[in-house]
């Protein structure tokens, strides 16, 4: 599935029906609950949010995108063998026709939404993939993407990064939930088990400690191996549990993988 920077919305009524697609791929989920099963990814373009790691630069810090319509998804999934379908981006949920594509997808694949947790869905979504960002994601001139302006980002980021009552509402929401953390390492668990505790407290769920994943922070080989063992670890002492980043362990930082 190419990507453009240069395919500009149509002004028209039809582009209320449209998706800006970065990536449209079958591969492996490479992370949580359901890591190694064959999947079919839909990655929109766009993001309320400015992670300095983000590993989907291409959908946040400089988007990039082809517009399609509904239906084009489908057929392309369609096409596809996977009968798991991930709707990730960027943030897929600051667009409102990704409700309209779950809902055509539900009733015939399994459908996981990959979320930052600060915005809500009505439509069905069987596993809500939940990475709230931790104040070690901010954005700063320091650690901004080379060639990125972070300027007004490291506020909005900040100001923006948790939201509790859409947090609450995607969990209580779903049919199964993971709150999937990426961890740069041990000071950020002291953020995390705080975090969790509020959730627990706005949530109807139960939201157990199996359901609370550390990951890795680390877009390539090289940076996982620095990290990886400590995050291991930390799930093993707080007894969350503990997930890989399985593509970038099998193809480093290859585009749609």
């Amino acid at each position: 599935m190419p990507v453009s920077d240069s395919v500009s919305r149509p002004d028209t009524d039809a582009a209320s029906e449209r998706l800006p697609i970065n990536e449209l791929f079958a591969s492996l989920q490479g992370e949580g609950k359901l890591s190694g099963v064959s999947s079919t990814f839909v990655r929109t373009s766009g993001c309320n949010l400015r992670c300095w790691f983000c590993d989907s630069y291409h959908t946040s810090w400089e988007p990039t995108h082809a517009w399609m319509s509904v239906d084009e998804i489908l057929a392309e999934v369609r096409d596809l063998d996977p009968d798991h379908v991930v709707v990730t981006g960027g943030e897929p949920l600051i667009h409102d026709e990704v409700s309209a594509l779950l809902d055509r997808l539900a009733d015939d694949y399994h459908t996981t939404v990959e979320t930052n947790g600060t915005l809500e869905t009505d439509a069905p979504v069987d596993l809500a993939s939940i990475s709230p960002k931790l104040a070690s994601s901010t954005p700063t001139a320091e650690n901004a993407p080379e060639g990125s302006e972070p300027g007004v980002w490291t506020e909005q980021h900040e100001s923006r990064r948790i939201d509790l009552e859409s947090l609450a509402s995607l969990a209580d929401h779903a049919e199964e939930v993971q709150l999937k953390f990426v961890v740069t390492g041990r000071d950020d668990l002291p953020e995390i088990e705080s975090l969790v505790d509020d959730v627990r407290g706005v949530t109807a769920r139960e939201i157990r400690d199996t359901d609370v994943l550390l990951m890795p922070e680390g877009q390539t080989r090289e940076e996982l191996a620095r990290t990886r063992t400590e995050v291991a670890d930390l799930a093993a002492e707080f007894g969350y549990r503990y997930t890989p980043r399985l593509h970038v362990d099998l193809w480093n930082d290859a585009p749609e993988t």
